[in-house]
This record gives C-alpha cells, sequence and structure tokens, in this order.
C-alpha cells in the first residue's frame, strides 16, 4: 500500500486513495446496518446503509489488492527480489505488528464492555496474551487481516513478479500483446471468477489467513492480475477503451443481483442443499464476474480521468496508510458511545464519517508524519526519500501549504 511514485500513474494513487476512502464510508456504516454482525451495533438501523455496503462490498477488497498488485511492480523497478520482500516485510509486517499490539486491542475492550466485561484497559490488556485468539480471545488483527494477506501473496508471489520484469518474462508479457485488443482483456479475470463461483460457496470468508481456504485464493488473482496489467501498458490501455463495457455489465449485473436479493431468491434461502443447485453456481459465478467488471470499470475511467496530479495528492499518499490502519479502532471507540445516544441513525452516521476521519487525519499529522520512528512504525517512507519521491508535486506543495510541518 505504499505511494506510487510516477507521475503517468497519477491515477492509481488517486484510485488508493478513493479506496481507503470508500472503505471509511464502508466501515462507519457497519454499526448501523441490519443483518451484518459487527463489533459495535447500534439498536436502530438503516436498510439504505445496507445497501451501500452491499454495493461497496463487491468491489472495495478486489480494487485494493488490484492497486497492491500495481504497486509491488513499481517497488521491484527499484529493488531485487530479496530486495523487495525486505521492503514488504518492513512497510507491511511492522505496521501489522504495532497494529496488533496497540492499535486494534481497544477495538476488542469495547466490543467486550459491551457484552459485560467490567474491568479498566489495564486488566484487559494484561491479559490479552492469554485468553487466545477472537472471537473467542482477545487477539486479533481485525481490519488489519488486509495487511498480512498482501504480505503473504508479496512473498508467494515474489519470484514469479522477478521473473515477469526479466527478460523472458518481459518477452512472454510482449507474446501475449494480443489481449490488449479488442474484448480479450477479460480473460483476464476467468481464473478469480471460477474461485469465486465454486469455492466460495463451500469455505465462506474466515479473515484468518489459515483456514480462508476460498477467500485467500479469490484475492490472490487481483494481486497478479494488477501486477499484469501494469507491466503491459496495453492491458491498461484496454481496461480504458473497454471502461464502457465493463460499467455496462457490472451495472447489469448489479440489477439482476439485487432483483434475486430483494426477492429473497437467492438460493441458499429456500434450499438447505443449495450447494448441489445449478442455480447456485450460476448466481455465484454472476457475482464474481460482476465484482470483476467493476474494478475493471473503476480501473479504466481512472486512468481516463484521473491520471492528473495535484498539489494535495503527495501528502495524501504519506497519510493514506496510516489513516487505514487508525480509522477503525476510532470508528468503535466513538460508536461505543454513540449506540447510547438517541439521535437518529442518519446523524450518527454522518458524525461518525467526519469525526473519524478528522481525528485519523489529525493523529497522522501531528503524532506520525513527522517523527522518523512514527513513520517507520506505520509503514512509512522514512521523510527524505518521500520528498525525493515526488520532488515537482512537492514544490507545488510548500507554496501552497506552507503551514504544514
Amino acid at each position: 500500500m505504499q505511494p506510487i511514485s510516477s507521475s503517468r500513474q497519477a491515477y492509481l494513487d488517486w484510485l488508493r486513495i478513493i479506496a481507503i476512502l470508500g472503505v471509511l464510508f464502508f466501515h462507519s456504516a457497519m454499526p448501523y446496518i441490519p443483518e451484518w454482525g459487527w463489533h459495535i451495533k447500534n439498536k436502530a438501523t438503516s436498510n439504505a446503509l445496507l445497501e451501500m455496503n452491499d454495493f461497496l462490498h463487491r468491489f472495495r477488497m478486489p480494487l485494493l489488492f488490484f492497486i497492491s498488485g500495481t504497486v509491488s511492480y513499481f517497488m521491484l523497478q527499484r529493488n531485487t527480489g530479496g530486495g523487495f520482500i525486505g521492503l514488504r516485510f518492513r512497510r507491511l509486517f511492522v505496521p501489522l505488528l504495532v497494529g496488533i499490539l496497540v492499535i486494534v486491542p481497544p477495538q476488542v475492550y469495547m466490543e467486550r464492555l459491551t457484552q459485560g466485561f467490567k474491568g479498566n484497559y489495564a486488566d484487559f490488556y494484561t491479559h490479552m496474551f492469554t485468553t487466545g485468539v477472537y472471537p473467542h480471545g482477545n487477539m486479533s488483527w481485525h481490519h488489519l487481516w488486509f495487511i498480512a494477506y498482501l504480505l503473504v501473496y508479496d512473498i508467494l508471489f515474489a519470484p514469479l513478479f522477478v521473473w515477469l520484469i526479466s527478460g523472458n518474462g518481459k518477452k512472454l508479457l510482449q507474446k501475449l500483446n494480443w489481449i490488449g485488443n479488442r474484448q480479450y482483456i477479460y480473460l483476464l479475470i476467468i481464473p478469480g471468477t471460477l474461485v469465486y463461483t465454486f469455492a466460495l460457496v463451500w469455505f465462506p470468508q474466515t479473515g484468518d489467513l489459515v483456514h480462508d481456504y476460498g477467500y485467500f485464493f479469490y484475492w490472490l488473482f487481483y494481486v497478479l492480475a494488477g501486477f499484469i496489467c501494469i507491466a503491459n501498458p496495453l492491458f491498461m490501455d484496454s481496461l480504458e477503451r473497454n471502461r464502457r463495457l465493463s460499467l455496462t455489465i457490472a451495472f447489469t449485473g448489479l440489477l439482476i443481483i439485487n432483483y434475486v436479493r430483494w426477492n429473497k431468491l437467492e438460493p441458499w434461502n429456500f434450499n438447505e442443499n443449495f450447494r448441489y443447485m445449478p442455480f447456485t453456481y450460476l448466481f455465484m459465478a454472476l457475482g464474481g464476474i460482476t465484482a470483476w467488471m467493476w474494478v475493471l470499470a473503476i480501473v479504466g475511467y481512472a486512468k481516463k480521468y484521473l491520471n492528473k496530479p495535484r498539489p494535495i495528492l503527495a501528502y495524501a499518499n504519506q497519510a493514506v496508510y496510516p489513516f487505514y490502519i487508525l480509522h477503525q479502532t476510532v470508528i468503535v471507540i466513538l460508536t461505543y458511545y454513540l449506540v447510547g445516544v438517541p439521535d437518529g441513525v442518519g446523524l450518527k452516521y454522518a458524525f461518525t464519517v467526519i469525526v473519524t476521519f478528522l481525528i485519523s487525519i489529525f493523529i497522522f499529522h501531528l503524532f506520525i508524519r513527522p517523527f522518523a520512528i512514527m513513520r517507520f512504525l506505520f509503514g512509512m517512507k522514512p521523510a527524505a526519500k518521500e520528498e525525493k519521491s515526488h520532488p515537482a508535486r512537492e514544490e507545488k506543495l510548500i507554496p501552497a501549504q506552507p503551514g504544514i510541518a
């Protein structure tokens, strides 16, 4: 999740920022929607927010994994395979460890308070390491599962990625130039769609990495697709050229899925043997295709319209990763207190989004960005390297925002 330095790829930076903001809107809604369980729940819920989250859930993580695949490509332009793995350990494993030990425990503590725990935070934390893994115990990575998965993917894919940017790998990608013609780019979605269709019915998402037999392989193909597409410019050009078709398929798929959902026609709603019904796999295939099409459409439109560096982009690139690490803890703490007040769901949701955004940005700006050790712990580049990565953008930033330390 590190910044993409090439100004010609500014649209990927914008996409990364937009995707994380989407995660903010998604997680801020979780306390206020019916049906889906979460750490803190409000008594009153909103079906409108449920529909928003159902929509975002179909492509938010696939988009992040796709973008992460492109990031890995750019990092390998400046590192050997071993250097790449070392860098990923520093920028992924270190923040993950900090998250497990410092950032996530307040979330679990607030949840335990709603379940009857009476002790203070010190009592909770001192016994946290002996209780086992969440949800039965209190050790967890919660929303930081994404970082753990990405680290494993980069380690597994490192030999392949190194080969793909080598002479023989480049020759193979050149032989595959035909995929960038017409609509052949959609061949890239086949492996991931097959996993979504046939594996997820049997293996629901666990988020624990070890037992996530379906989703582990589903997300993996988005990382691979992102790397391959950025490694061959013709593939990204194809996504831009076919963006309208991708959006049309994505939107049509969403309409069909919601018709089935709203009329409670999902196969698991009326037959306990749904895993043996052909309609189940047709419906799952539609879900997989729709998710891929939203990702490809979003990337295509971003390449067309967002490939423009702006002064704020350098600062936002630094903020987005720490923001992701921090935001859910802020949400859980806020909503622990919000669920007890009588205000409406809409007002609570708006308050959660706005205040979470402001608190997370202030923490980043005041306590993380200025200090080398904090930058290291939150997976950021050293300040000198960050400025060197964006010299043109930083020159624009300084006059425009003289007050930024």
